[in-house]
């Protein structure tokens, strides 16, 4: 058994003092600006972000984590900050498209040709980079997503659409390995609740997204959070697919969902990022519980990293901590007892 790394998934939660929680906890993740999110002036919200990534940062090297992120602390969701860098884009006037529960969805409209005006997460990574040695992954929203989370008024398909942000994604990812990524990770929740779609251009989207990039990628899938998608599914519609995806891991949800982990031998060849801490509650996993929950996973695979299911945002600064604590010795009691 090769040795098993920890890893965020994405999202750690941001403090207090830099967004308004009961905002941002009241409100689905923004696809549009969400500004009023914010408790610090505009002047001073780069320092303040920082500051708050190097919070995130050390609580991660702390808890033991071999695989870091800036716990996306300058976000206001996992998506809405990439789309606002993009040109042929209106988020000022929005859009609508059903949410992932069939409610309307405030989104941007397509108004133009989309293209990426410059590096949007360079200066992120270039920062993480700086203050730590560990391993760091950067999360970019994934092409399809971006598209079903946007109003198309512009291109003839739906499919273009998706082409199009995958275009802009691929120049982007080209830009943070260069600027020191270990890890990029393509967020693509979108891929469950759309399934027919993803069935009939999402891989397609994907090798355009990722054509010519160098260096070790990664998709993530899950149900949604669990704060605005209470009722988890219990197997993923669209997940053996992804065997044809030129990404070398595969993230997923698999401890809220109790999810049959069967479905892993339709992945062979890719390290799965298993989700083994559940977040639906605030209740901190103890060791053995999350040794258990990886377990669950080898008869299917070797080839594992330790994980939350998703972004841990909405939870709280000390029951994220204990978490990742939990996630690193459960990870821990599975390498001892491995054979």
């Amino acid at each position: 058994m090769s040795p098993m790394l920890t890893s965020l998934v994405g999202s750690y939660p941001q403090p207090e003092w830099l967004v308004d929680r009961e905002k941002l906890r009241g409100r689905s993740p923004a696809r549009v600006r969400a500004r009023e999110i914010w408790r610090v002036d505009p002047a001073y919200l780069q320092e303040a972000q920082d500051a708050a990534v190097l919070m995130a940062l050390r609580d991660q090297e702390r808890a033991g984590l071999d695989v870091v992120t800036d716990g996306e602390m300058r976000r206001e969701s996992y998506s809405n900050f990439f789309v606002s860098a993009l040109e042929g884009l209106d988020l000022d006037t929005p859009g609508s498209v059903p949410d992932r529960s069939g409610n309307p969805l405030a989104v941007p409209r397509v108004v133009g040709p989309i293209r990426r005006r410059g590096p949007v997460q360079v200066r992120d990574v270039e920062f993480l980079r700086s203050a730590t040695d560990r391993a760091i992954k950067v999360t970019v929203p994934g092409p399809f997503t971006m598209a079903a989370q946007a109003q198309n008024d512009f291109y003839d398909h739906p499919q273009e659409v998706a082409f199009a942000f995958a275009d802009a994604v691929r120049e982007e990812i080209a830009d943070l390995f260069a600027a020191g990524a270990d890890i990029v990770q393509l967020d693509e929740p979108w891929m469950e609740s759309r399934a027919d779609d993803a069935r009939a251009y999402g891989i397609e989207t994907l090798q355009r997204a990722l054509d010519g990039v160098r260096g070790t990628t990664a998709l993530h899938i899950c149900f949604g959070y669990p704060l605005f998608v209470p009722d988890h599914a219990r197997r993923y519609r669209f997940l053996p697919e992804l065997a044809a995806a030129p990404v070398e891991q595969i993230s997923i949800e698999s401890a809220q969902a109790k999810l049959d982990l069967s479905v892993l031998e339709d992945l062979a060849g890719k390290t799965i990022v298993l989700g083994v801490l559940a977040l639906d509650d605030e209740r901190v996993e103890t060791p053995e519980e999350v040794a258990a929950r990886i377990e669950r996973a080898l008869p299917y695979t070797r080839d594992v990293v330790a994980a939350p299911d998703c972004g841990m945002k909405y939870l709280s600064r000390a029951s994220a901590y204990g978490k990742l604590e939990a996630l690193v010795a459960g990870a821990k009691l599975v390498r001892t007892a491995a054979p």
